[in-house]
């Protein structure tokens, strides 16, 4: 799968106010600042896609960009952003979860999760309501070019099995790095395959 045009297709809060033209979603999602949109760029081949911020919560809407005018990829909002309003956090809870829940042509969320930890609370509890709403999901370990080879392999690892404690089998699980491209082939690559088997069925 090579990404060829990438383009801007709209900003909402809701639903009702996603782009008329419907195409297979792949939605990306983490905590703030875990670098949902720079990994998005990457993706995409371009670094003034997706709003990169060193502030946490930049995003606040669902964006969508129409790639390859086949398929969507959806930046949604970070969430647990402690340092944003209850209110604020409320809002963007209320985006998320419309945009997650009822979207009909959300085909895979992509859950990125900073390889440089312990997978948190925040995490976890995010991951298991997606299992009681059967959403299908997948997950990236970003910032892979912030540690040694050996470091990161045990880190992962040791997620991994933090996550087989209430799994009875991991999703799919990729490694990826928005400074080196590690990683990029290997999602474009799966989406292309789920993109093949939706066409088939």
């Amino acid at each position: 799968m090579t990404i060829t045009e990438a383009l801007f297709a709209g900003s909402s809060t809701r639903i009702s106010e996603r782009p008329k033209q419907a195409f297979p979603e792949f939605a990306f999602i983490g905590r703030s600042n875990v670098g949902k949109s720079s990994l998005i760029n990457m993706l995409c081949n371009n670094r003034k896609l997706a709003m990169t911020s060193a502030t946490p919560g930049k995003t606040q809407l669902v964006n969508h960009y129409l790639i390859n005018r086949s398929w969507y990829i959806v930046d949604l909002p970070g969430y647990g952003y402690a340092k944003m309003s209850k209110t604020g956090r409320q809002k963007l809870s209320r985006i998320i979860r419309n945009y997650i829940n009822l979207s009909p042509d959300l085909v895979m969320l992509f859950v990125l999760i900073d390889s440089r930890h312990d997978i948190g609370r925040t995490d976890m509890d995010f991951l298991t309501e997606l299992g009681q709403n059967r959403i299908p999901f997948a997950i990236i370990f970003t910032k892979a070019d912030k540690s040694g080879s050996e470091t990161l392999a045990r880190q992962i690892e040791a997620d991994k099995s933090q996550i087989l404690e209430y799994w009875e089998e991991l999703p799919p699980v990729f490694v990826s790095s928005a400074a080196s491209g590690v990683g990029k082939e290997e999602i474009l690559d799966y989406i292309g395959t789920v993109l093949e088997q939706l066409d088939k069925d």
